[in-house]
């Protein structure tokens, strides 16, 4: 069978993700990453996905330099910033942006489907509902995968290695969708990045916003729990 590594966060996106590889007939590599990030309960919504689905191989990589550098809500002790609505979400990247998040973890993403033999890499990645952070954009996807060819051992001896971003033209009502379709586990998600300490979601943090819209576009009810509605 085929492999794919898959970028799992636990959250509704990469589960869309996950759902996809495995319909389009691949074998997972789930690849989670413990960056220092606040919002770490979503490491273990990643392992229960995995083990949901039967994955076989769970990885979780530490990438401990975010933490280091700050400089992001998700890492460092700057406030997540919520709102009442959606509408207040600002269009400037916001101070949840992690500076090279998304090109570090398919780095690292690549040297496992080069060890591993997969070839493809998915990633769920979205550039229209989403919080506006630049390595979320097709213009990224596009320069990684041309780097990704030229720095593997892979590419040089021909291989295909290639980037699979589904959902990156959809819109998240339309990603729900999608996920319902494959009976995604959305109730063992999480996607929030200021839960209570009792693991609730905030209700007003961009992700939450984003992910309540979503639902309600897609005339469906989310199945995890919030602090605020």
């Amino acid at each position: 069978m085929k492999k794919a590594v898959v970028l799992t966060s636990g959250g509704l996106d990469s589960t869309t993700c996950l759902a996809l590889a495995i319909e389009q007939g691949f074998e997972p590599i789930s690849l989670s990453f413990n960056y220092g990030q606040r919002h770490a309960i979503e490491l273990d919504a990643a392992a229960r996905i995995a083990q949901h689905y039967g994955v076989q191989t769970h990885l979780v990589a530490d990438v401990g330099l975010f933490r280091a550098i700050g400089q992001s809500a998700l890492t460092d002790d700057i406030d997540v910033p919520q709102a009442d609505s959606i509408e207040h979400i600002g269009s400037d990247i916001p101070v949840t942006y992690v500076p090279a998040r998304n090109l570090v973890f398919l780095s690292m993403a690549v040297g496992v489907a080069e060890t591993q033999s997969a070839s493809a890499i998915f990633i769920g990645v979205n550039a229209l509902d989403y919080s506006g952070y630049p390595d979320c954009r097709p213009e990224f996807i596009d320069a990684f995968q041309r780097a990704a060819v030229t720095a593997t051992k892979w590419g040089v001896d021909g291989e295909a290695l290639t980037i699979e971003t589904p959902l990156i033209h959809m819109t998240k009502a339309e990603i729900i969708q999608e996920g319902l379709r494959l009976r995604a586990p959305y109730h063992l998600t999480h996607s929030c990045y200021a839960p209570t300490r009792t693991g609730l979601s905030c209700g007003r943090c961009d992700s939450c916003l984003l992910r309540l819209k979503g639902f309600t576009d897609a005339g469906a009810t989310d199945p995890i729990g919030y602090e605020v509605l």
